[in-house]
């Protein structure tokens, strides 16, 4: 199951949870938004400098990279540039909620799960990605566990991307069955719904798996849940919810609902869902994007959540002030970045504190 660690009194934070750092990657990919890249530093910039203010940040840049250049973007935008580390490491994309680290605590440890990254099952170029773990764990002197699964006779080394999980530290775990289980876009053929539960249960310390059907259109990862329904507290979910009836999300956001609806927690009690709407529909160059209010990111003191100059911009902040008292709401506009088929959870990895 892992190579020569003991994981078994550990589990995986809520992202609520007291923080340590954010990890964020220097975007240079220039083919993930064809025609728009030039706009995407600024925005990553504005991202890192916000976090900066109250927390570390580990900001990875490509080996070779002029640093000084990229600190006078994040000093325009007042960042704090004493928060903020910078490391050397090859990688192929920004995506790091789906390559990095997945961190598990104990009362006394910090350990990361090193899952194996496959471009999402859809695109060849990530093998400097599934690489970047093995230079964090060295960096930051924190062991590293390599989940693999048997099918037949051989073993695989298991792949899952952060985007894909999303739990509330409190034995329950959020997934869709079209990113897990589906035969289009497989991450790891062979294994069934059964067997997926063990795995993450042994994994993450996770009991009650509330199963959502499907992702939004646009999202070329194939139903991750973090564009759909997030936990916000142990007895809180956010959930994405389309008024529109034409909409090609309408029925899929519905079914979700009623799932949720249905879904208690490990005591049995039901959740509080907290309805989100969803922005218009974007399209880019004639390509709907996976736009969703909810991959925001949850800081120590300030909520990153991604706006889109859409009508519900402003409903939605209203909606965030409401369940987030002690933290400040941050609106950054993703319009342009969600080019990338991603947003800020999307582009961030949390470290938690010990």
């Amino acid at each position: 199951m892992t190579k020569n660690l003991d994981h078994s009194n550990y589990r995986m934070p809520a992202e609520w949870e007291t923080q340590k750092s954010v990890w964020i990657t220097w975007p240079y990919n220039k083919n993930d938004w064809p025609g728009l890249f030039k706009y995407i530093p600024n925005t990553v910039a504005k991202i890192v400098a916000a976090i900066s203010k109250d927390q570390k940040v580990n900001l990875i840049l490509k080996p070779g990279e002029e640093t000084k250049s990229i600190k006078k973007i994040l000093l325009k935008l007042k960042a704090k540039l004493k928060n903020i580390k910078f490391y050397k490491i090859s990688s192929n994309r920004i995506w790091i909620r789906d390559f990095g680290p997945i961190y598990l605590i104990n009362k006394k440890k910090k350990i990361f799960i090193n899952f194996k990254f496959n471009g999402w099952a859809k695109y060849n170029d990530f093998e400097k990605d599934n690489k970047v773990n093995s230079f964090i764990s060295r960096l930051t002197n924190i062991k590293k566990i390599e989940p693999t699964l048997k099918v037949g006779k051989k073993r695989y080394k298991m792949v899952l991307e952060g985007g894909a999980i999303d739990v509330n530290g409190n034995g329950s775990i959020l997934l869709t069955k079209e990113c897990l289980l589906s035969k289009v876009q497989e991450r790891n053929p062979g294994i069934n719904k059964s067997i997926y539960e063990t795995i993450l249960s042994n994994l993450l310390n996770v009991k009650n798996f509330i199963w959502l059907n499907k992702g939004i259109k646009g999202d070329d990862t194939h139903g991750h849940v973090d564009d759909i329904s997030r936990f916000i507290s142990k007895n809180k979910i956010m959930t994405a919810v389309e008024k529109n009836k034409n909409d090609k999300n309408y029925n899929i956001l519905k079914q979700n609902l009623k799932i949720l609806n249905r879904a208690k927690d490990i005591n049995g009690k039901r959740f509080k869902i907290i309805k989100i709407p969803m922005p218009n529909p974007i399209y880019i160059k004639k390509i709907r994007v996976p736009a969703s209010y909810l991959n925001f990111l949850i800081c120590n003191k300030i909520i990153l959540l991604p706006l889109f100059n859409d009508p519900n911009d402003k409903v939605v902040v209203k909606i965030f002030k409401k369940n987030f008292k002690r933290r400040k709401i941050i609106g950054i506009d993703c319009s342009k970045l969600i080019w990338g088929f991603g947003a800020i959870h999307c582009m961030t990895q949390h470290e938690p504190s010990v």
